[in-house]
């Protein structure tokens, strides 16, 4: 286990839905405020917490989902490291 933060799901279609809530909550936020006001901001903290905190973590988590289990990193005592494709899931 390394100490980076991981931002993947256990799945894609969970992490596809995850996106689809999060994106779909913060732009109906702003779309929805001429029909219901300012109450319609209220969907802005649901937004950031289907989508983890922001966008881009969303956006990294959605490429380590797809690639885990796929490629593997192994680094040297040395610091050098390399980049392998490991076998299908």
């Amino acid at each position: 286990m390394t100490d980076r933060p991981d931002f993947s799901s256990t799945s894609l279609p969970r992490h596809l839905a995850r996106g689809a809530v999060g994106f779909g909550a913060l732009a109906g936020s702003f779309a929805l405020v001429p029909v219901a006001g300012p109450v319609s901001l209220l969907l802005l903290p649901v937004g950031v917490l289907a989508l983890r905190g922001c966008p881009m973590c969303w956006a990294v988590g959605l490429a380590q989902t797809v690639s885990r289990g796929r490629l593997k990193r192994s680094c040297t005592p040395d610091g050098r490291c390399r980049l392998s494709v490991g076998g299908p899931g």
